[in-house]
Parts: C-alpha cells; sequence; structure tokens
C-alpha cells in the first residue's frame, strides 16, 4: 500500500513500524508533528516533556530499560539536549535510541540558523539524513538497526523542506520488537571519570568501524553519468540538484557523520571537477578538501539560508527560466491573531516605556509594530535571566522600568530555574507569565499547566501561582490579560518593589475557545478618527479617512478596542 505523506508524517510511520515502544519530544517547528502523529499510535507510548533535555533523558532511560526509544526536537531543541545526548554517546545504548532533530535553514521559524551535523561531529554520534519522505520512513528503520548493532544513539538530520514536502510512501508492516533484557552493567552506564575513559575509546573505535562499514550498510549510493564532473551531496540538497537536471556523476550520502572518506576519495578521484552541494555549514566540504581533493562548494553556494534550484542551474552554467518582476506587494509584517490576549499586555508596555527581555513564543510578536515592545529576545527562557542581568549591569533604579516576559509553556521549559536565581541572588525583576493555556506558537500543544496529556488524557495541572510563591516569590499577582487596566496597575505596582515580583496575565488563546464571541462595531457619527484603537494592532480594525471600521470577518469579539475608545464609539454587534 502508498500513501501520500509529509517528512514528519512518514518519520512517524517508521516509528511505527520499526516497533518503537516510547516516544517523547518537545514541540518545536520544523519537527512538531512527528510526536503529535506518533500518538496516533495506540501501542506506542507517546508524551511531551517540560523541554528537549528532559526528553532526551526520558528516552535515554527508555532505551536503557530495553525498549526501542525515540525522540523529538528542532535544532535549537538540540542545545538543551546536548548534555545528555554527549555522554549517551559513551554509555551507548540497550535497545535502540534515535533522536530526529529538524534544522530550519532559512530560519523560517527560528530564531538563528543551526547545523545539527557540527554538534553530532562534536559529540560523536552518526547521522542520517534523508532526502525525501520515503527514505524518512526507511532511515528510521535503519538508524534503530545502527543504533542497536553499534552500541550507539543515532541522529535522524531533517530541514524544514524534508520534514514539511509531501512524497509517497510505501507502507509496510509493523515489527514485533520484544523488550531487550535489563542488565546491570556500571562500567557501561555509570560516566564517572574511571568509566567513562576507557568508553571513550569505544566511541572513536565505533565511529571508525562505522565509516568502513559504510558500503556494505548502504549509506552511500553513487549515480554514473557520461560527465567529468562529480557531485557530493545528501539531504534535500540531493534533490536540488536533481531538480536542477545538473549532467554529472553524483554520490549521495545517507550518513553525513562518520563520512566514509576512502569512498569519497576514490569517487573523486575520477572527474576533473568536484562540487559538494551542502546547506548551511561546509561539514563535508571541510572534511573533502582535509584529503587533499580539490573541491568547490561554499564560494558558490554560501552559508546562509536554504540553496536554491536556480542557484544550482547558475552554477553549472544550465538555462535558467527569466524571472517574473510582478508589482511590488505592500509590506505585511507579521501580527498577533485576532483576539490576542497578548495584545493588551503589549499595548500596556509600551504605554508605561518599559524595557523588555522577551522569550520565545507568539508574543515574541509583541516587538513588531505598532507596539514595539520587546527589547531582546535570545532563547527559551532567556529572559528571566537576561531582567535579572539588566538589573545587576545597571541598578536598581533602572531594573524598576524593566520587566521579562514568558509564556506558560516557555516559562516549564527554562524559565524556572532562572527565577529561582533572581530569588536566590536577592534580585528585584519583575516577570510577566503570559499564561493562554497553551504551547501556541508551535500549534497548539498541551504542556505541564494545561491539564492534559499529549494524548489527550487528563493530568496534574501545574499551579504556576503556587509554583512561584514555593520558589520564593513574595508578590505574585494574577490579572486578567484582557483587563488592561489591571494590567497596568499591577505592573505601576510590581515594578517600582524592590524585590522579585510575577504578573500573571491570564487569558486562553483565542484560537482554542471553541465559544463565538459578539464582534464589534464602530459607530460612525461617534469616532473622531483619534486612532487610538488603531494603536492596539490588531488586524481587524481598519483605518478610515473620516472614521475607523472593524472587519467583522476577523473581529474575535475581545473587546480591547472597546476599552481604549473615549468617545464609546465601538459596542458589541451581534454575532
Amino acid at each position: 500500500m502508498k500513501k501520500l505523506m509529509l517528512g514528519n508524517e512518514a518519520i512517524a510511520r517508521g516509528v511505527y513500524e520499526a516497533g518503537v515502544t516510547v516516544a517523547t519530544a518537545y514541540p518545536g517547528t520544523p519537527s512538531t508533528e512527528i510526536t503529535e502523529l506518533i500518538a496516533k499510535y495506540d501501542d506506542i507510548y507517546a508524551e511531551w516533556a517540560p523541554n528537549e533535555k528532559v526528553a532526551m533523558e526520558v528516552a535515554i532511560g527508555s532505551s536503557f530499560g530495553g525498549a526501542r526509544s525515540v525522540v523529538a526536537m528542532k535544532h535549537v531543541g538540540l542545545n538543551v539536549a546536548a548534555d545528555p545526548l554527549f555522554t549517551v554517546a559513551y554509555t551507548g545504548v540497550n535497545a535502540g535510541l534515535v533522536a530526529f532533530v529538524a534544522d530550519d535553514p532559512g530560519m523560517h521559524s527560528s530564531q538563528n540558523e543551526q547545523d545539527t551535523r557540527m554538534i553530532a561531529r562534536a559529540a560523536n554520534v552518526p547521522v542520517l539524513e534523508p532526502s525525501d519522505s520515503q527514505e524518512c520512513k526507511e532511515y528510521v528503520k535503519l538508524g534503530m538497526e545502527i543504533s542497536e548493532k553499534y552500541d550507539t544513539p543515532v541522529i535522524l538530520r531533517l530541514t524544514t523542506r524534508v520534514s514539511h514536502s509531501q512524497g509517497v510512501v510505501e507502507l509496510a508492516e509493523k515489527e514485533q520488537i520484544a523488550l531487550k533484557e535489563y542488565k546491570k552493567d556500571i562500567p557501561k552506564y555509570v560516566m564517572t571519570p574511571g568509566n567513562a575513559k576507557p568508553r571513550h575509546i569505544v566511541v572513536e573505535k565505533r565511529m571508525n568501524q562505522l565509516a568502513e562499514d559504510s558500503k556494505v550498510l548502504g549509506l552511500y549510493k553513487v549515480e554514473e553519468n557520461d560527465s567529468e564532473i562529480g557531485i557530493i551531496t545528501s539531504g534535500i540538497s540531493y534533490q536540488y540538484v536533481k531538480e536542477a537536471g545538473v549532467k554529472a556523476n553524483i554520490m549521495k550520502l545517507a550518513m553525513v557523520n562518520p563520512l566514509p572518506l576512502e569512498a569519497i576519495k576514490e569517487f573523486a578521484s575520477r572527474f576533473k571537477e568536484v562540487y559538494i552541494v551542502e546547506e548551511l555549514e561546509p561539514v563535508i566540504e571541510e572534511q573533502v578538501k582535509a584529503l587533499g581533493i580539490v573541491a568547490k562548494g561554499k564560494e558558490i553556494f554560501g552559508r546562509q539560508g536554504e540553496i536554491t534550484v536556480r542557484q544550482i542551474k547558475v552554477a553549472f552554467g544550465l538555462e535558467v527560466p527569466e524571472a517574473r518582476s510582478p508589482q511590488p506587494l505592500p509590506g505585511r509584517p507579521p501580527v498577533l491573531c485576532p483576539g490576542c490576549p497578548h495584545r493588551g499586555v503589549y499595548t500596556v508596555i509600551k504605554k508605561l516605556g518599559l524595557t523588555v527581555m522577551g522569550d520565545i513564543g507568539c508574543y515574541t510578536l509583541g516587538s513588531m509594530p505598532p507596539h514595539h515592545a520587546i527589547d531582546a529576545c535570545v532563547c527559551m527562557g532567556a529572559s528571566v535571566g537576561m531582567a535579572h542581568g539588566m538589573e545587576k549591569a545597571r541598578g536598581k533604579e533602572f531594573a524598576k522600568k524593566v520587566v521579562g516576559i514568558i509564556g506558560d509553556s516557555t516559562f516549564i521549559h527554562s524559565g524556572i530555574t532562572g527565577l529561582i536565581d533572581v530569588v536566590y541572588n536577592k534580585g528585584m525583576s519583575t516577570l510577566i507569565i503570559a499564561d493562554n493555556s497553551i504551547t501556541g506558537m508551535t500549534g497548539h500543544q498541551h504542556n505541564p499547566t494545561t491539564g492534559k496529556t499529549l494524548k489527550g488524557e487528563p493530568t496534574y495541572t501545574v499551579d504556576l501561582v503556587a509554583l512561584c510563591k514555593a520558589i520564593g516569590i513574595p508578590n505574585v499577582v494574577a490579572v486578567n490579560a484582557y483587563d488592561m487596566k489591571a494590567v497596568e496597575k499591577a505592573l505601576k505596582e510590581e515594578t517600582v518593589k524592590e524585590e522579585p515580583s510575577v504578573i500573571i496575565t491570564q487569558a486562553p488563546c483565542k484560537l482554542i475557545i471553541k465559544e463565538k464571541w459578539d464582534v464589534f462595531e464602530i459607530e460612525e457619527e461617534k469616532c473622531i478618527n483619534c486612532g487610538l484603537c488603531l494603536k492596539l494592532g490588531c488586524p481587524a480594525i481598519q483605518k478610515g479617512e473620516k472614521h475607523a471600521s472593524i472587519n467583522r470577518a476577523l473581529c474575535a469579539g475581545c473587546g480591547l478596542c472597546a476599552s481604549t475608545c473615549h468617545k464609546g464609539a465601538i459596542n458589541r454587534g451581534g454575532k
């Protein structure tokens, strides 16, 4: 049976067919759908972990316990999971352990461009790189086999275009994989220095052996052509080369760490010109050139963004279709959704002129016009520590105009320890937890504050007020995110205190509320066209020559606009 599948969907199918028992993850685009789709298979245990480090550790424990296990994350999530990853490379596994890591060339939904192959090289972990949906499914099985045969965790590296492109996948039956026996083995699993030193030698031998066995394992293939050009490539870049129609001999690598260097050397020796086509960092290129092979790569294709078929055609002198020059479109910056509970919070923050240390989530859009209400955003959980650092750098008076802002899911992910640091080191930071009752940016996944598991089962709900008080925050205030007067009052009162405060702005994401609110309308005769409602940045409110208007199709009925209108010109107008 064949089926059209996204790359991420094919990964989930591969997990099922490979007889995996445990799957764990923290959501992050472009990897999120993997675990959501795995959860649809009832005989696989699947969970959202609080962060990627915990997810990796759960998968490691499951593997040690004898169950085939997988963990999924995006590229920056691998930074969070790096600590256990580097050491599980030393311990090895019991049952197979495969990590799915999705890179984001072009930064479609990420704060940086990062190449997972670089981290894998440092960690001495093998990396497989599929180029289409069928390979996504098959490489899960291949990864499990390599993991168990060579006693190693394996990374399956994806990119946005592979994760989110569709291809035909041939389905197979599920393998029935029994749990492996667990045996106590202190020298293998307990990484004290005395045990880790000999395990490091094991790691080096394993990587060398894998490189030697690449041909037998089918970890590369060569496509011959009557040409004096040789191209070495992998993953989505292989698809671009094929689509461009380059007449060349192609060496397609399935495993990009370790590289089959001897095979590459033999391949390159047969051609006058050798090209290396890879996105982001010159991981393959640098190793190939270190062999003394003259090759072209990054001087043509660059280290930033995605490679395009047009770029490859130009590089190889092929005919390029004339680029169209359409009329330029007006700028359309990303905005918070109509009815978003974060909108009123940012309107107040801008009014008060606060310096804001931001975080990763929907609320990062508060940096965009018309609010311009975020000064910095670095990584998950950083808002808390950065606000504390601002205070320590510039003093208490400056700190009274500084706040951090973080979402409920991100706070659980990596904000708690930063808040403990504020308390422990006698800080006075004010933190806003923008609690919209969901993990919003990645598509509405549950987290420990929502009361439901990945599979929708009811579970314990973390009480953010109680949690903040338990770690020593003396001032914890919860307010309705849509009540801008209450938000302003809380900010004015808490920021001047010389002790730490947390303000929790509460209102569920409008997109998860099934109830339809009455929309709002503007009474033309009352509107003086002052523009106050436009400062909210709501897409439903439109500027006019004589008065503003509200697009009923976009209005979510939150009422923020009505609360800003001094003339009472905005009122509910029915469903």
